[in-house]
């Protein structure tokens, strides 16, 4: 098997670079956490990147990519852990054009392809503890339409977003349903998230809604299998950018007249956290790759995927702190804002802990080296 990106992803990679260190740059950064944690203007410059158009087919103005390509471009974004929620669009274009009906495809997926709509994935509620089966949300229908009520939490840009894919019940099932920001019951809350982007209180009350699939458990777990598997590929480029950091750290800051980076305990420390880096950056090939399988397969990969980039964020974020010292939590120096970042994107949907739950609960009667 060839493992090599192609010349395509390849050039994708280095443009998705370019504007991260060119336009992107930490100043611009701490702006926008100042000003609230989302810029439209940003989200544009990701769309006149094609990186909106990724995912959605070509029938609707998109690219028509893989999620290999997804995951290059999110190694990228994530050295510069950038702020808007790229993998929104991805979830939302890759949930919309496997399950919603031709109208509504047409409805919103050249939107997202151009950047002009943003539509996020609103799942989460405060009993559920990560299981997505788990939904105190309900849907009547009305006529010919749908009427949803319910309260979700740290939807991503929610009062940023012009729509939102909402799971209820529908019928003692659970159904997936589109709700337009502007629509009447409507009502969200913004806040700033510990890494500085933007998440947001959606409440609906008897909000009009648009049923997308019936399916509303698989399409969820897809939606939030594609999302896992983007934020692992973020996390690697997060990484990386952290140890590539503390290299240089190590190397200009001196004791005893010598750089740090010659102490041989400090070494192997470094060491260790490249040997984590390469193990969530394998994981994180793993769980991109197996989201063209069976959802059973999928479902496993991804929980795998999850507690290795878990472990390996909490390591690298740890150690890059301990190797700065002081300066290394402070909100003036950058690695403090990368490590908040890791530790984010180590509980988003789910932390280490569940997702071992998860690998647990889908072993086979044998397993591993025993199989």
């Amino acid at each position: 098997m060839d493992f090599n990106f192609s010349d395509d992803q390849e050039q994708l990679r280095a443009a998705v670079r370019r504007w991260v260190e060119k336009s992107y740059p930490f100043t611009r950064r701490r702006a926008i956490v100042a000003a609230g944690g989302f810029a439209r203007e940003v989200w544009q410059e990701l769309a006149d990147l094609g990186l909106t158009a990724l995912c959605v087919p070509e029938a609707y103005e998109g690219l028509g990519q893989s999620s290999v390509d997804a995951m290059v471009a999110m190694e990228e974004l994530g050295r510069g852990i950038v702020l808007e929620p790229l993998v929104q669009a991805f979830v939302a274009s890759t949930l919309l054009a496997a399950h919603a009906d031709a109208a509504l495809q047409a409805a919103w997926l050249p939107r997202i392809a151009k950047g002009t709509a943003l539509v996020v994935l609103a799942h989460q509620e405060r009993q559920a503890r990560y299981q997505l089966g788990v939904c105190g949300a309900t849907a009547a229908q009305i006529g010919t339409g749908y009427a949803l009520t319910a309260t979700k939490s740290i939807v991503p840009a929610g009062d940023q977003a012009d729509a939102f894919l909402v799971p209820a019940q529908l019928d003692g099932v659970l159904a997936l349903f589109l709700v337009e920001r502007s629509a009447p019951g409507v009502a969200t809350s913004g806040y700033l998230t510990q890494d500085g982007s933007r998440a947001a209180e959606l409440r609906l009350a008897n909000a009009p809604a648009t049923l997308v699939t019936r399916a509303g458990l698989a399409a969820l777990e897809f939606g939030v299998d594609t999302g896992i598997a983007a934020h692992c590929a973020e996390a690697v480029g997060a990484m990386e950018q952290t140890l590539s950091i503390t290299i240089d750290y190590l190397q200009q800051r001196k004791q005893f007249g010598v750089p740090i980076a010659s102490f041989q305990a400090l070494r192997h420390r470094v060491a260790d956290m490249k040997m984590q880096l390469e193990l969530a950056r394998s994981m994180s090939y793993y769980a991109s790759l197996s989201l063209t399988e069976p959802p059973e397969a999928r479902r496993r990969a991804i929980a795998r995927a999850k507690v290795q980039l878990g472990q390996s964020m909490r390591f690298v974020g740890q150690q890059a702190v301990q190797l700065h010292g002081g300066i290394g939590v402070t909100d003036e120096y950058i690695v403090s804002h990368y490590f908040k970042k890791l530790t984010q994107l180590e509980m988003l949907y789910g932390d280490t802990l569940h997702h071992l739950g998860e690998v647990s609960a889908r072993m086979q009667d044998t397993a591993g080296v025993f199989a």
